[in-house]
């Protein structure tokens, strides 16, 4: 059977690989670029392989009975279009991203929302596609980001087993990555569901299978990890109470940097289950063990 791996720019991310940490910052930039280099900055400092960014077009996303609703945001009273404008970085703003990532020894890449969105993503090369889980339905996207040539991580958050497997079958299981998820920001505990990524290993034994988290702490991320997760996205944060709808399931940097600290220590301590003695038991064995095998004798 084919390994579970796929090569996201210079790593390997799957089974036998160190997990793959994706820091999502999203829209919790809040449109700034000061503070999208610093959610860099404590990404790469966490330890965290990559940042993700969110990218629409947003006279094709926005649905047209919500553009004019009006909204209180940090930049007064406007509509919801207005809105979605005033936080969507444009050419300059991503050009100094790319930069600033490459300076700083981190990937990048986003979530494209619409097709319009992957032809301006093109342009900077980015190693992965992301598929965002309200998007699992759009079978046309999936199929245009397939078609860079790029491999494709999915999400199957508010989704069906029967559209995950429909989605899935649109583009096919090459280059794809599937990350379990539940999409309510935050997620309570009882709906975040992990041995979904059982099922998904099962389902998809030659796809590696990740974790994509909103819930509140970090102890369900660690879990999926321990479950078998090959990579994992969580929201970062400069601050919880930022304004935005992302912000309170994300996870400030000092959070970051334990939850990737102990992802390291879980991955070190999972072994590969086959029984052994290790040399450090050697002197304990001798000394307390009152009842010999042969193979001590």
């Amino acid at each position: 059977m084919k390994k579970a791996e796929i090569k996201i720019g210079n790593r390997w991310v799957g089974d036998g690989h160190p997990v793959f940490i994706i820091a999502e910052i999203g829209i919790n930039h809040n449109g700034s670029l000061e503070i999208a280099k610093k959610l860099i900055d404590g990404a790469k400092t966490s330890g965290c392989d990559a940042v993700k960014f969110q990218k629409r077009t947003p006279e094709l996303c926005v649905p047209k009975d919500q553009r004019d609703i009006e909204r209180d945001t940090p930049w007064g009273r406007m509509t919801y279009m207005d809105y979605r404008y005033k936080v969507e970085f444009g050419v300059d703003e991503y050009s100094e991203i790319d930069r600033y990532c490459r300076e700083k020894g981190i990937l990048w890449f986003a979530s494209c929302w619409d097709e319009e969105a992957v032809d301006f993503m093109e342009r900077f090369d980015p190693p992965v596609y992301k598929a965002a889980s309200a998007s699992l339905t759009d079978h046309d996207l999936l199929k245009k980001k397939k078609a860079t040539g790029k491999p494709l991580m999915i999400s199957t958050g508010m989704s069906t087993m029967q559209e995950i497997i429909d989605g899935i079958d649109s583009v096919g299981t090459d280059d794809l990555l599937i990350a379990h998820a539940t999409s309510t920001y935050p997620c309570p505990l009882e709906e975040l569901n992990l041995r979904m990524i059982h099922t998904l290993k099962h389902m998809y034994p030659a796809n590696p299978i990740g974790y994509s988290g909103h819930e509140v702490g970090l102890a369900p991320t660690w879990a999926a990890v321990s479950l078998g997760a090959t990579f994992v996205e969580r929201h970062i944060t400069l601050d919880r109470a930022m304004w935005g709808s992302d912000q309170a399931a994300s996870v400030e940097i000092p959070g970051f940097a334990k939850l990737v600290g102990n992802i390291r220590d879980i991955e070190a301590s999972l072994g590969d289950g086959i029984k052994r003695v290790y040399n450090s038991e050697i002197y304990q064995r001798n000394k307390l063990r009152r009842v010999k095998t042969e193979q001590e004798l």
